[in-house]
């Protein structure tokens, strides 16, 4: 039978930047799958706090009238680059889906750094403080280097090189550019809505105020959202502590779970063509001149 901690000994005898992929495939969906899962939901849910992301996703109004298939599209073409690697058909065809939704926006460099470090850095604070365990120092590096390639792959120039360093990008660009924007808040209330309907309706309130105890003060702030009480905060965040604690006692997890897997994702019961998942937006859009960055790696490859 398989040891709890059999896994992280298999983790640390591989080559953390060599095998980042197979190093991180382990941790999300083997180890963590449920954690990786919440935390790339907050990592993404922090980037509508800088106005400029917010705002430019207010105004495509996929997060606020089609909110649920921006979700499940999201998850979706995350999840085949991690299940199937960068070289694989598949993930070829997920990595230039993304890069032709975000050809035809005006996005900065210094946006699509920051939220590349969201996926860095926010899951392994959430699985540090809420895990069954913390990550390792293997984890850490392939993680990092796993979504180095993913931004090499997505023609992000000046990518941070180690975790420390996308650590620093994402605390000082919070600091700098977290603020209030109608829009933004437009689509921060249309994901709680979304994340609160997957439950029964008259429990919608108490998930609400649950979601936000899990929030950090700057997130409160730029949202312009009531902190909840010290005394629900504590609990709500004791709560999912225990939950990793109780995770620790269980038999480790036999098959890898994808995030394709997860009930939230509900628009595609019959199933889905990697190659139509995501939006077909007109270049443009919005009046904006179209930033073009190279992802000629991917875009050569049919």
């Amino acid at each position: 039978m398989l040891k709890r901690f059999e896994r992280l000994g298999r983790i640390r005898r591989l080559d953390p930047v060599a095998d980042a992929l197979e190093i991180y495939r382990i941790s999300a969906t083997l180890e963590f799958p449920w954690d990786y899962t919440r935390a790339l939901e907050l990592a993404l849910y922090r980037t509508y706090a800088v106005p400029s992301i917010g705002r430019l996703l207010a105004r495509t109004a996929e997060l606020t009238e089609r909110t649920q298939k921006r979700y499940d599209d999201t998850a979706l073409l995350l999840d085949t680059v991690l299940e199937h690697g960068f070289a694989a058909q598949e993930g070829r065809t997920a990595i230039r889906r993304i890069n032709q939704m975000h050809r035809s926006y005006d996005i900065s460099d210094d946006d699509m750094r920051y939220v590349l470090s969201t996926f860095v850095v926010v899951p392994r604070r959430w699985i540090d403080t809420y895990g069954w365990r913390r990550l390792s120092r293997h984890e850490i590096v392939a993680a990092t280097e796993y979504y180095r390639t993913l931004g090499r792959h997505m023609g992000i120039p000046d990518i941070p090189r180690t975790y420390e360093e996308f650590e620093v990008l994402l605390d000082s660009y919070e600091e700098a550019h977290f603020g209030w924007d109608e829009g933004a808040r437009q689509v921060s209330d249309a994901t709680l809505g979304l994340m609160t309907s997957w439950y029964p309706r008259p429990l919608a309130p108490l998930l609400r105020t649950a979601t936000l105890a899990l929030l950090d003060e700057p997130l409160l702030r730029a949202f312009h959202y009531p902190r909840p009480g010290a005394g629900t905060t504590a609990l709500v965040r004791r709560a999912v502590r225990a939950r990793g604690r109780l995770v620790r006692l269980l038999p480790p997890r036999r098959a890898p779970h994808y995030a394709r897997q997860n009930w939230e994702i509900k628009g595609y019961p019959n199933g889905y063509r990697v190659a139509d998942l995501g939006t077909h937006p007109v270049p443009g859009m919005g009046g904006c001149p179209v930033r073009h960055r190279d992802t000629s790696a991917v875009d050569s490859v049919e």
